[in-house]
């Protein structure tokens, strides 16, 4: 039986989704750096509320207790 091909998820080429291919989902390591760096450019969001606002991660000299959630 032959490993299932599947789309990159870059540049839809199709691929081998197998040990084989080691950038698996990915066709190539080209793609997968440039998946890698839109992460770390925040273009791809989780949807979801934020786990702290900006105001919880402020901490007074007076109050030594860490913030809590709301």
């Amino acid at each position: 039986m032959s490993p299932p091909l599947v789309a990159c998820p870059n540049c839809r080429q199709k691929s081998e989704f197998s040990p084989k291919n080691q950038w698996r989902p990915f066709c190539s390591e080209r793609c997968k750096l440039i998946d890698l760096g839109a992460w770390a450019n925040e273009e791809y969001r989780v949807a979801g509320k934020p786990a702290l606002d900006d105001d919880s991660l402020i901490l007074s000299d007076d109050d030594p207790r860490p913030p809590t959630s709301s």
